[in-house]
Order: C-alpha cells, then sequence, then structure tokens
C-alpha cells in the first residue's frame, strides 16, 4: 500500500498496529485488498477496519452492507466470529446504541464467505441472464477429472 501523508488519520499514540496495518484500517474508500503473508495479522487488520466503518459516527455502515470474502471456510466463519464479538464489545461500551444493537440482529445476513461461494451465489442469481441453466450444479471431483481426461484427449 502506497502511502501519502495525510490520506488517513495519525496513527493513535501507543497502537499495537504496525504502520502498514494502520494504513489499512484508516485507508478511505470502499474498496480495499488486504494482502500479506499467514499470520500477519490479516484478520486482525479487517475486523478492526470492518468495526471502524459501522461504528462510524459521521458514516456509519450496515454490516449487511458489505463482501468480506476470503479463502476457505473456516476464515470466514472465524472473522464473521471475531465482528460478533467486537459488535459485542462495542455495545458493552455504548449499551444505548441502537445502530450497534442493530448490527448484531443483521449480522447473519452479512456477506462474510469464500470467494468461491460469493461467485457461486452470483452466477446462480444471474444464471438466466447469462443463458446458463438454471439447474447447473458444480462437478464433483471424480467428475471434473474426466472431465479434464475428455479435453485432453480431444486436444491430443
Amino acid at each position: 500500500m502506497n502511502r501519502q501523508p495525510g490520506r488517513w488519520p495519525a496513527k493513535p499514540a501507543g497502537s499495537r498496529w504496525t504502520d502498514e496495518q494502520w494504513a489499512a484500517i484508516a485507508a478511505d474508500g470502499s474498496h480495499l485488498l488486504v494482502a500479506a503473508a499467514a499470520g500477519s495479522g490479516k484478520t486482525a487488520v479487517l475486523v478492526e477496519r470492518i468495526i471502524a466503518r459501522i461504528a462510524d459516527p459521521a458514516r456509519p455502515l450496515n454490516v449487511d452492507a458489505l463482501l468480506v470474502a476470503t479463502f476457505t471456510k473456516a476464515a470466514a466463519a472465524e472473522m464473521k466470529e471475531r465482528i460478533r464479538h467486537a459488535l459485542e464489545e462495542a455495545l458493552e461500551r455504548s449499551p444505548d446504541s441502537r445502530h450497534l444493537e442493530r448490527q448484531l440482529a443483521l449480522l447473519p445476513r452479512a456477506t462474510i464467505t469464500t470467494l468461491h461461494s460469493f461467485c457461486l451465489e452470483v452466477v446462480e442469481r444471474y444464471a438466466p441472464l447469462i443463458g446458463l441453466d438454471p439447474g447447473f450444479r458444480i462437478a464433483n471431483d471424480t467428475e471434473a477429472e474426466l472431465l479434464r481426461m475428455d479435453t485432453l484427449d480431444e486436444l491430443f
């Protein structure tokens, strides 16, 4: 991420975040890709960013208006659980917040999923518009291997 002075709020004194992590948390805009090595804190950074955007007093977002895509089902489940926990903590600090209460209620509807599941949902929803049989299904491993072998046979 290119750092430009003044593009995001100053990192709070005593912050546990690295400069790069803080840049991802505080970056303005609605589209963000966070790519980093395993164990670098991506999930914690994204949860912090999501909570900051949801609880922003000037421009609060609803959690079900976000798309959070991960690569594994376990990561998606962990992300949703961490967001739930962070929302509960925020609500403890602001017990009269109807907005935070609503976000907890909306969390089960939030699109926090794997990239593959999101893409499948889009294809299923718009299958008729792209001329795809609405009864399509994903091939299992055996079927996929047979299709690969048939394709290779045709090529050679």
